[in-house]
C-alpha cells in the first residue's frame, strides 16, 4: 500500500506530494513543526502538542492553517489512510507560499500545513531500551529561541551527524559553563544517586519537550521527585542513571556519555519503570 499525505488540501500519495519552491519554510526555515507518537493505534499526548503549536505559531506570527479540530481530524484521517499502528505522526505548518522577499509578505498568504505518517518497530525500540544507548557531547551552536519548535534544524542535523560518526546516537549541546542543555532531538535527564530525577528548566534555552512534560506526570504518580536544574556533563557521567526523552525515543537509557560509561553501564530501574508507565499515564488519542 503507498503511503499517503496531507499537502494543502489534498490527501495524495507520498511519492507525489510536493510543495511550492517559494514556500517560506522552503527558502528561510519560516515554519514550524510538531511529531507526536503513534502507539497501540493511538496518538498520544495530541493536546499537549496542538498546545505548543499553537505557541510556536504565535511567537512567529503565523495563523493556524486550519481549526484546531479540523488539524486533529487530518491527523487521525493520515494516520489510518497509512495503517499506522505504531509509528509516527509528523506536521509541518510554514507561512506559505509568496515571492522571495526576507521581511513577512505584504498582503495575506494562506499558511501551508504538510501531514505525514510513517510506522516504526516498537521491538525494535525495546530492544534498544534494553541496552541502552549512548551520546555525545557538542558546544551550544543554536540561535536562542530554541524555545520555539521551528524547521530551522541545521545546527541540530551536524550535531546529530557527529553523533551518529563518532558511535553514538545523539548529541547533547553543552553551555558555556559545561552544563548540559537538551539533545539535537531529545531532552536529557539524570537520576542521582538518591534516586532524583533532574533535568534543566524549560523556561529558555531549550524546548519545552512534550513527552518530557508527560514524564513528569508518569513521576509523580510513581512517587519520584524531580529537580528542575542545570546539571554538568560531569555530574552526568557520575548520574546512578541517565536518560534522554522524546516521541521518538519515549523514555530512552543512556549508558555511556563521551565514551564514558554511566554507572554499570546498563539502563536503570528507574528509567525503565518511567518507561514502562508511560503509555497508561500520557494521553491517548484514538487513530
Amino acid at each position: 500500500m503507498p503511503r499517503i499525505s496531507y499537502v494543502n488540501g489534498r490527501y495524495q500519495r507520498h511519492a507525489e506530494a510536493m510543495v511550492h519552491m517559494e514556500d517560506r519554510g522552503y527558502q528561510f526555515a519560516d515554519g514550524v513543526y510538531e511529531v507526536c507518537e503513534v502507539a497501540r493505534g493511538h496518538i498520544m499526548d495530541m493536546t499537549r502538542h496542538l498546545d505548543r503549536l499553537d505557541r510556536s505559531l504565535g511567537e512567529l506570527q503565523i495563523d493556524w492553517p486550519v481549526e484546531r479540530n479540523v488539524l486533529r481530524l487530518i491527523m487521525r484521517e493520515v494516520v489510518r489512510r497509512n495503517r499506522v499502528r505504531d509509528g509516527l505522526v509528523y506536521l509541518q505548518v510554514t507561512r506559505g507560499v509568496a515571492p522571495r522577499d526576507h521581511v513577512f509578505p505584504s498582503t495575506a498568504i494562506r499558511p501551508a500545513l504538510v501531514v505525514t505518517a510513517k510506522r516504526s518497530d516498537p521491538a525494535a525500540a525495546r530492544r534498544k531500551a534494553e541496552t541502552g544507548i549512548s551520546v555525545i557531547t557538542v558546544p551550544e551552536n543554536r540561535w536562542d529561541r530554541v524555545d520555539i519548535k521551528t524547521v530551522g534544524l541545521l545546527p541540530n542535523v551536524l550535531a546529530r551527524q557527529q553523533a551518529k560518526d563518532a558511535g553514538a546516537q545523539e548529541a547533547w549541546f553543552v553551555d558555556g559553563d559545561g552544563m548540559v542543555k537538551e539533545g539535537a532531538a531529545t531532552n536529557a535527564w539524570i537520576v542521582t544517586k538518591d534516586g532524583r530525577l533532574v533535568t534543566r528548566p524549560a523556561d529558555f534555552g531549550i524546548l519545552r519537550g512534550i513527552t518530557r512534560a508527560t514524564v513528569f506526570d508518569v513521576a509523580k504518580k510513581l512517587g519520584y521527585e524531580i529537580e528542575e536544574r542545570p546539571f554538568s556533563v560531569e555530574e552526568a557521567k557520575k548520574a546512578r542513571e541517565s536518560f534522554i526523552t522524546a516521541a521518538t525515543t519515549v523514555v530512552m537509557p543512556v549508558v555511556m556519555i563521551d565514551g564514558d560509561t554511566v554507572a554499570n553501564g546498563h539502563p536503570g530501574s528507574i528509567t525503565l519503570s518511567l518507561r514502562a508507565a508511560f503509555f497508561d499515564v500520557a494521553e491517548k488519542c484514538q487513530a
